[in-house]
């Protein structure tokens, strides 16, 4: 985008958005949110009023939008209004609704082991050997370089991730193992002139740039279906099951937290209510109970004395 081809409005969120350090994803679902408010009122954002706000919560409601979608849109709509406009009266009418609370899906441990048995190739399979193994995001596994991968510490360095926070994460031995197999394999056709520590564990079709996590999401995708498992999964699935299967484990929770990068407990403690293995050790109390069953009449003649049974 230039100044010539938006509007000055627009331009002056974006350098609001710019200033404040938010990602450009980030930034790109405001723009969208805006102009979807925009569309809405016909007329430039500048002239809403309170009403207007008030009609526009309502017809998301009405256009059968997902409640994370509405409270996204007004975000981006309370953004220029609070900030970018600073009309702070228009702001005060943006309300967000409370999202359902779902547990995520998750492998077996069974399934995570076929999962990886059926990633054919090497490429794949170290994919979500990491994913699963190190818990990370596919937009982290997709980004690593070589100078992340610390083989003196045993761990991974992830730089900048979700909320711009790095952390470091376990590198097992069967992980390492397997980049070094990868690593001897790996196209090298644009690492001429790239220090190799800055070269991408996982090199794109183009130059400088790494494989997406689109391309990702389509290979595990064919991987699950080939694996023969029917669960609706994404791949999001690797890093609940890492978190999940640790749990189980008796891994305390905080250091899972530390591991997942979550700045909130809460965020990780949804985790407790899928872990599988803690929930199935528990006795049920209907099993205290000890209830006799009751006993089966015998079969065979029985004795008439002549009179109906009372």
């Amino acid at each position: 985008m230039t100044t010539t081809t938006i509007g000055p409005l627009r331009q002056r969120m974006i350098e609001d958005m710019t200033a404040r350090g938010l990602t450009s994803q980030t930034q790109k679902g405001h723009i969208r949110a805006c102009k979807r408010f925009a569309a809405y009122l016909k007329r430039s954002p500048e002239t809403a009023t309170a009403e207007a706000v008030r009609l526009f919560q309502l017809h998301l409601m009405e256009s059968g939008l997902s409640i994370q979608n509405r409270n996204r849109t007004m975000t981006g709509v309370r953004f220029l209004l609070r900030v970018t406009m600073r009309r702070h009266d228009l702001a005060a009418e943006v309300f967000h609704i409370k999202e359902p609370t779902k547990i995520p899906h998750i492998l077996s441990q069974d399934e995570a082991k076929r999962l990886l048995m059926m990633s054919g190739k090497l490429q794949v399979r170290l994919l979500f050997s990491i994913g699963y193994g190190a818990g990370l995001r596919v937009s982290e596994v997709v980004k690593l370089k070589v100078k992340h991968i610390d083989t003196s510490l045993c761990v991974i360095r992830v730089e900048q991730g979700k909320g711009k926070k790095d952390r470091h994460v376990m590198l097992s031995p069967e992980t390492l193992a397997l980049m070094r197999e990868w690593w001897k394999v790996r196209s090298n056709k644009y690492d001429l002139g790239v220090p190799a520590g800055e070269r991408w564990l996982f090199p794109g079709r183009r130059k400088g740039r790494h494989l997406t996590p689109r391309q990702v999401t389509r290979l595990f995708q064919v991987t699950i279906e080939a694996a023969g498992i029917k669960k609706k999964l994404t791949l999001h699935a690797l890093r609940h099951s890492f978190a999940t299967h640790l749990f189980d484990r008796g891994v305390d929770i905080r250091t899972i937290q530390a591991l997942l990068g979550h700045e909130k407990l809460e965020t990780t403690a949804r985790y407790t209510r899928v872990a599988t293995g803690l929930i199935t050790a528990v006795e049920s109390p209907l099993d205290q109970l000890s209830m006799p069953r009751k006993a089966k009449p015998k079969r065979g003649k029985h004795k008439s004395d002549g009179q109906t049974p009372a």
